[in-house]
């Protein structure tokens, strides 16, 4: 038996992730237990939590593997900064405490992390090998073309290749500085948000305005060739050489500066939105196009951040010319520790290799789980008054009738989500046909901006019904936008409205979910891979007929998803939150002791977040 123990760290969403004979026994984000968002620090909790999962001891491990070459990529910051002196000095010295302290001695820091107990040999992967290995290996696919694409690794901003039975190959990689990743995080820093997190508020904020800059961006900053590669115009940038990701000429090109955090959303932000989101996509399938022309294959597995852009991931599955695409729903730097495990067992150990049914993810539950011992402990510890059902059936029936009620309802059950999609298990659900539930949501639950849309989870069966997602007949880990299919379809716009103002109108039977252009962010169902979630909608669909619900992560603004029953405790008495389901325990607000103060004093607490 050989056990293998894969980490991403010190530089977005730590992780760990553990991998036995093959098998995925376990897999966690630091930030899900230190509850700082995007937490870079070593994954000391996640690792434990691994360890602990599949119940062996740090001395126990064969193997450790790390998501990149540390080495390399400091020669790629020393050259960038050298190409920039001394216009990039001020970088470098914010860069060089931690890369001299951790970054270039990281088999101490791994063992370290160990408690010293770990004294075999630590494999380094390629940043992109990691993420082509953790698109190719848990895939359902014998044979498939691979396309990444990020910000950037050591030197590469994007790669293909193929992969096949046991091995991965990638043969062609898009260079630093030239990165579709860091493009689009300049536009997500450029209109206000923040880069490495705020990227899902630009997509959700593309469909507002009109794409007026795309041809412009096309004209001045991006060269981009018939094979999706492309060269960026550097002097419109700034993340090479200084602390911001633009320039001034950016900013004459745009008709002024940057948005300020937390100001307001105008129609030039909603425009530049749409503009970087069509030419991101377009980008997306140009690469399509020319991996499968040069690959010849019917299968694409994709990975690196650019693969959480799921607007463009519909697109290339719906307008590309791959049959089938899969992607790892930990797309980002997380992912890479299950990359490097993967890595190791397959192509360094040669083991042989036998695709999963429906996928060898394990529908990416790969968190921890919390008993109902557990659970009634700390709820009578915290004095809250709950309900205890002890048939499943009831207890979805029950909850099934507060969601047709209106309730919104916090759902923590099994293991907690790999990836930055809650899939069912720490989940925040409501009902999709309600006409008030999306700024219901957004301002009083999540604490966020109006203009985000919310995403459905629809019974696998009955997808067609709802959504036009093309040849693919499921979408498990949310990945994939897809129309809402014309029958439930409610209106026609006539094309006045602009901006926000689109939010007034209701598109479809289910307008909770179906954002302005008439799409959605899918997750479908299914009994074999979601147990309880799938039984609690069937007692919804046999209650109203309808087979959709509002599915959106268990958190507010500024805070990771939830792991714990604490955690979730927390976030539901700090919000509006109607009811909380932890396991078998059902508790409703209302019946809280102080609940409405300590509402009230947690809410204001929100101002400080984010």
């Amino acid at each position: 038996m050989t056990t293998i123990l894969g980490i991403s760290a010190f530089y977005h969403d730590s992780a760990a992730a553990l991998v036995r004979d093959g098998e995925i026994v376990a897999a966690a984000q630091e930030e899900r237990f230190t509850r700082k968002k995007h937490d870079f620090n070593f994954p000391v909790h996640a690792i434990r939590y691994c360890l602990e999962e599949a119940g062996v001891e740090p001395e126990q491990l064969d193997f450790v593997g790390f998501y990149d070459k540390p080495f390399t990529k400091f020669e790629r910051l020393l050259e960038t900064y050298l190409s920039f002196a001394p216009a990039g000095f001020p970088s470098f010295l914010m860069a060089m405490p931690l890369w001299l302290k951790q970054k270039l001695h990281l088999p101490r820091e791994i063992r370290q992390g160990l408690d010293g107990r770990y004294r075999k040999r630590v494999v380094f992967t390629e940043h992109h090998e990691s993420h082509a290995a953790s698109a190719f290996f848990p895939s359902p696919f014998e044979e498939s073309a691979i396309l990444t694409l990020d910000g950037v690794g050591e030197w590469a901003t994007a790669s293909f290749g193929q992969g096949r039975g046991n091995r991965v190959t990638l043969s062609h990689e898009l260079h630093f500085p030239h990165s579709v990743g860091l493009l689009y995080s300049a536009f997500t820093y450029f209109t206000g948000f923040k880069v490495n997190s705020g990227e899902y508020k630009l997509m959700g904020l593309a469909p507002y305005g009109e794409p007026r800059w795309a041809n412009a961006i096309l004209e001045k900053m991006v060269d981009l060739k018939e094979d999706g590669s492309i060269r960026l115009d550097l002097s419109y940038f700034n993340y090479c050489q200084g602390l911001t990701m633009t320039s001034k000429k950016f900013e004459r090109l745009f008709g002024g500066p940057p948005r300020k955090p937390e100001g307001p959303v105008t129609q030039r932000e909603m425009d530049l939105a749409a503009s970087i989101q069509q030419v991101t996509e377009e980008i997306m399938l140009r690469a399509g196009r020319h991996v499968h022309e040069r690959t010849g294959s019917k299968n694409l597995c994709l990975a690196g951040g650019v693969a959480l852009n799921c607007v463009g991931n519909g697109r290339l599955l719906r307008e590309g010319p791959f049959e089938r695409v899969w992607i790892q729903p930990a797309a980002g730097d997380a992912g890479g520790a299950l990359g490097a495990a993967l890595f190791i067992w397959y192509q360094l150990l040669g083991n042989q290799r036998t695709p999963g049914t429906p996928d060898g993810q394990r529908a990416s539950l790969l968190g921890p789980r919390f008993e109902n011992q557990e659970i009634q402990a700390f709820l009578d510890g915290k004095g809250a008054l709950y309900r205890r059902f002890d048939d499943e059936e009831a207890l979805c029936e029950h909850v099934a009738e507060l969601i047709a009620s209106e309730k919104v309802i916090g759902w923590l059950q099994g293991r907690m989500e790999f990836g930055p999609r809650a899939l069912g298990n720490r989940s925040i659900i409501g009902d999709a046909r309600s006409r008030q539930m999306q700024s219901v949501m957004n301002l009083k639950i999540k604490f966020r901006e109006s203009f985000r849309p919310f995403a459905p989870i629809v019974l696998a069966e009955r997808m067609d019904d709802y959504f036009t997602l093309g040849g693919q007949q499921d979408s498990p880990y949310m990945l994939l936008v897809a129309p809402v299919a014309q029958a439930r379809r409610v209106v026609v716009e006539d094309g006045t409205l602009k901006g926000l103002d689109k939010l007034k109108v209701v598109r479809s039977e289910v307008p909770a979910i179906t954002h302005v252009d008439h799409s959605a962010r899918l997750q479908t169902v299914d009994a074999h891979r979601h147990g309880r979630t799938y039984r609690l909608m069937k007692a919804f669909e046999r209650r109203t007929g309808c087979p959709v619900l509002i599915n959106t992560s268990f958190n507010v603004r500024g805070e990771p998803i939830v792991c714990s029953p604490e955690h979730a405790y927390r976030c539901f008495m700090a919000t509006n939150m109607d009811v909380l389901v932890l396991e078998d325990f059902v508790l409703l607000k209302g019946e809280q002791p102080n609940a409405e103060a300590h509402q009230r004093d947690q809410y204001l607490a929100q101002f400080a977040l984010d």
